[in-house]
């Protein structure tokens, strides 16, 4: 088995003192990296800053809220000035603001968008921009969701920010690849604050809590674990193992790992001289409609008692 080393590497990971975000900067200081930890509550982030450090690992809090130029411009100014590099950023910040689409009021959507979207962006750009100028390539692992890649009820800001994130994935790998910056997202299923909500999740989180172990209809079936089972992809793809992954979403989760499929034409059909309204709907149902696609995340198939 090859050992993942990230010694002498250097990582941002937004969004990360608490639930995912800290256990993605928690396995990467455990893999060796030196870490700055991003959350909007100072105390928070300081408080992860000394999990990774009574661990061994060496990381500083960087408060300030994801989404501006200037906030991203201090993440990757911090890095450089405490640590002299900067190799990995992982964009995990986010939050979450759902409502139906009629209930929706125009803060929802751009508090959402601005934080994942926007805050992916500003901080991916900071950081190519520095990756570049060292000339030794790097690491942007972006955070998508199943949300964006099959759209969820309730949730037009989040599913339009991640989806967009999968789209921002593919086309930075392209952009940044002469650089040797590889560019993946990860599709992660974890107990977290957010899904605990679920109501058919509720008692196995809580179960855990006191525990017990989540069984494997979940953990498998549904691909659904804790934090730290989603946090081993951030170390790997942030590795020399991983320097030919790249424009790819990954799913993790529990104890299932996923490569998520792109886009991509799944029927066609063709009329010489072009199409009609009239000649679409007559072949509609029996051609390219026949079998159209599904949307939303698949309710989690429970085992009946």
């Amino acid at each position: 088995m090859s050992s993942i080393d990230l010694t002498g590497k250097v990582a941002v990971v937004t969004g990360s003192g608490r639930g995912l975000g800290l256990a993605y900067a928690q396995a990467l200081a455990a893999a060796g990296a030196s870490v700055v930890v991003n959350d909007v509550d100072e105390a928070v982030a300081e408080k992860a800053v000394k999990s990774i450090e009574e661990a061994g690992g060496r990381a500083v809090a960087e408060a300030v809220a994801v989404g501006t130029t200037e906030a991203a411009d201090r993440l990757v100014a911090r890095a450089v000035a405490e640590f002299g590099r900067l190799d990995i950023l992982v964009t995990n910040a986010g939050v979450l603001r759902d409502k139906v689409l009629w209930k929706m009021t125009d803060d929802d959507f751009d508090t959402v968008v601005g934080v994942h979207l926007k805050g992916t962006f500003t901080c991916a750009r900071a950081a190519a921009v520095r990756m570049r100028e060292q000339g030794e390539g790097g690491r942007l692992i972006l955070v998508g969701s199943p949300a964006g890649q099959r759209g969820n009820f309730g949730q037009t800001n989040y599913a339009a920010a991640k989806a967009g994130i999968a789209a921002m994935t593919r086309t930075w790998s392209m952009e940044l690849a002469r650089a040797g910056i590889t560019v993946n997202a990860i599709v992660p299923v974890a107990a977290t604050a957010m899904t605990e909500t679920i109501p058919v999740f509720a008692p196995y989180v809580e179960a855990m809590r006191n525990g017990e172990a989540l069984p494997d209809f979940l953990r498998k079936g549904e691909g659904f674990g804790t934090a730290e089972d989603c946090a081993a992809l951030i170390p790997f793809l942030a590795s020399a193992a991983a320097a030919d992954v790249t424009g790819q979403c990954i799913g993790i989760g529990g104890d299932k790992l996923a490569l998520w499929s792109h886009p991509q034409e799944t029927s066609v059909a063709y009329a010489d001289g072009g199409w009609s309204p009239e000649t679409i709907a007559d072949v509609w149902h029996t051609s390219v409609g026949s079998e159209p696609q599904t949307v939303g995340i698949p309710a989690p198939k429970i085992p009946e008692a």
